[in-house]
């Protein structure tokens, strides 16, 4: 007999007792995923960030299943109506609003509650805003060598806005993080003026949707373009590339560790130190603490 072109998704192992974290689109319904259609066919219920907006996703398939909503205000008392049904061998999945659950979304606690409980969490892969902007990002991840730091969303409050920001400015990997149409003006405006005037931005609106706009500026580019662009609105990816490392900057610990770890069979922890001072311009007291912390990892092993 042949196989029809979907008869593998049918070969796929389905555990019971189960939940399955299930990625859906975050726009573009075409970007659900072969394999998500079928769990979700498949089990025995839903559990959703909010069920009203995951009904026009579930009906545009044909899905009709029981719905729990499962949000972060009832997530831990949520994770314990679906782990009675997990021991009963029903299959349940999660579905966030948009995207991959857990990413700035509700699913971390019901994740640690089923795990907790004894039950399995299969993750099913798909549509993620953070990796959707970063292969787009084209120079801005160019510094960080495909690093990058994701941010969550950019905080309201002063003190944890000033500290977040200081992070990004500081950071030699790409920063990433998400921002509303409320306070994307501000917030662009508060990254030119902290920023290096050359420093990358990429900023992406309204990823996999109709008005979906991907721009990559310079930091001293961005106020002129705010004043011109003819929208603010949607949702908001902001990349910012990652710190150039000075001419006369010492490299990270953990490069220092690796120099001195190839010096450490044939030389002592002064001679080192001496080396490291006089080629990376480290202090004395520096470049001893490296030689150390390289003898003292060498012992462990």
């Amino acid at each position: 007999m042949e196989l029809g072109p979907f008869d593998f998704l049918k070969q796929q192992d389905l555990p019971v007792g189960s939940l399955y974290m299930v990625a859906t689109p975050i726009g573009n319904l075409g970007d659900i995923t072969l394999r998500a259609l079928h769990v979700l066919n498949a089990v025995d219920g839903i559990a959703c960030e909010d069920t009203r907006h995951s009904a026009p996703l579930l009906q545009q398939f044909g899905i009709h299943k029981k719905c729990l909503a499962l949000h972060e205000h009832n997530e831990v008392g949520g994770a314990q109506t679906v782990i009675q049904h997990l021991a009963n061998n029903e299959r349940w999945a999660y579905i966030s609003d948009a995207g991959t659950p857990g990413v700035s979304d509700p699913g971390a606690r019901l994740v640690n509650e089923v795990q907790k409980a004894g039950f399995r969490v299969i993750p099913v892969p798909g549509a993620s805003a953070v990796s959707c902007a970063i292969s787009t990002a084209g120079n801005v991840m160019l510094n960080s060598e495909g690093r990058f730091q994701f941010l969550g969303f950019w905080p309201n409050k002063t003190k944890e806005r000033d500290a977040l920001l200081q992070d990004i400015c500081n950071s030699k990997k790409t920063s990433v993080f998400f921002e509303s149409p409320h306070h994307i003006r501000e917030t662009l405006l508060i990254l030119a003026h902290a920023l290096e005037p050359d420093r990358q931005v990429f900023i992406c609106r309204e990823l996999t949707k109709k008005f979906e706009q991907l721009v990559s500026l310079q930091a001293a580019e961005i106020a002129p373009w705010i004043e011109t662009t003819d929208s603010l609105k949607g949702e908001f990816v902001i990349l910012v590339s990652a710190r150039q490392a000075k001419s006369d900057e010492a490299p990270e610990h953990a490069t220092l560790l690796m120099w001195a770890n190839a010096l450490s069979p044939y030389l002592g922890s002064k001679e080192i130190a001496a080396v490291l001072s006089q080629t990376l311009g480290l202090t004395k007291k520096e470049a001893y603490q490296i030689a150390l912390d390289a003898k003292d990892e060498g012992s462990e092993k």
